[in-house]
Parts: C-alpha cells; structure tokens; sequence
C-alpha cells in the first residue's frame, strides 16, 4: 500500500512538472494611443524566453483582430506581414517586438486607446513539448509621436490605411 501511494504521488509530481507553463519575461510592454476613429495600434514589448518556446497566438478584448506582424525591408521598401505561424523564443535570447520590426497588431478595434489606458494582452506560448501555456500581459498606453518612438517608425506603423 505505501509503495502505491509513493508511486502516485511520484506520478502526480511528474505530471504536474511536465506541465508547467513556459517560463516567459516580459519587459516594457506599451501600446501605442490612437485618435477617436483610429482602427488599429500596436504593442510592443521584450520577451526573453527560459527555453526555447514560441509565440502562437496573441488575443486582447479591446480588438476584434490580433495577429503578430514583421516589418521589414525587401528591395528597397518597408513591408508589413503577418506571421502566419508564430514568434519563435530562442532560449535566452531577448526579442524585441518594436515599431518598425516584430509588433503585434490590434486591428478592429473596440474604442479608443488613450494615453495612460492599460491594455490586457494574452499571449499564448509553446513550449518544445507542444504543451501550451498563456501568459497575461498588461501594456500602458504611449501617447501618439511620444519620446517611445522614433519619427521614422511612427510613419511606417501607420496602419490607418491598411486593409487586412
């Protein structure tokens, strides 16, 4: 009887460990504030991942459309895609979601994002064993063409006239 107990318990342990959540720091998260009739804003932030794990998804109540994006230039002009599959989190290696480069995009949006308003962001990740966990962020609001972002990137993160 007091082997099958340990036994259990040694298996409930092992379980419970294989299902930890993937261990994610996050630093700086901001989003950046719209005008009244704006549609769409980004959010930015550090990630530096324990082991290698991955962004899937993204989902925030104040949008009716999340997607990660990358900009990036080809032949001479600054394109935006979406990641169709995911981030990838190199194991200790930090990587910056920033304008002008990895952000993730909220399209759709349910109102206003004012300067000061904090943004819920759930970020799904996978671990290497495929096993997913989600991480809550809160992102504050930057103000438009604040000292967070440089003129150049401002420009080429207007999404106001994208069609997605």
């Amino acid at each position: 009887m007091k082997q099958l107990i340990i036994s259990t318990l040694l298996a409930l342990t092992a379980s419970a460990w294989a299902q930890a959540p993937v261990n994610v720091d996050v630093k700086d998260a901001w989003v950046r504030a719209t005008v009244a009739q704006q549609k769409a804003t980004g959010a930015f932030m550090q990630l530096t991942a324990k082991a290698d794990a991955r962004v899937v998804d993204v989902k925030s109540p104040i949008a009716g459309v999340v997607q990660i994006h990358e900009m990036a230039m080809e032949k001479d002009v600054m394109r935006m895609r979406e990641l169709r599959a995911c981030l990838p989190l190199p194991a200790g290696k930090a990587v910056e979601l920033k304008p002008g480069g990895y952000h993730v995009m909220l399209m759709d949006l349910k109102g206003q994002v004012k300067a000061g308003d904090v943004v819920p962001l759930t970020l799904v990740l996978e671990g290497k064993d495929r096993k997913r966990s989600t991480l809550e962020v809160k992102a504050t609001a930057r103000p438009l063409g604040g000292a967070a972002t440089a003129p150049a990137a401002a420009s080429a993160e207007d999404h106001s006239q994208h069609k997605h």
